[in-house]
């Protein structure tokens, strides 16, 4: 019995760990999409180059 419950924890884990991954893969996607749609978008400055969009 102790050993079927260690399985179906493990088998919880691991599904919970795959889950945790794929949504870790979707936000890090969406965050290069916006990442290149404000890389593409950026403004020219005064001086007729184009500005960074960033602050570091």
């Amino acid at each position: 019995m102790i050993a079927i419950l260690l399985v179906l924890l493990l088998v919880l884990i691991l599904f919970g760990a795959g889950f945790a991954v794929k949504i870790l893969w979707w936000i890090a996607l969406a965050v290069l999409v916006l990442w290149l749609l404000g890389f593409l978008m950026r403004g020219k400055t005064s001086s007729g180059s184009r500005g960074r969009w960033y602050r570091w």
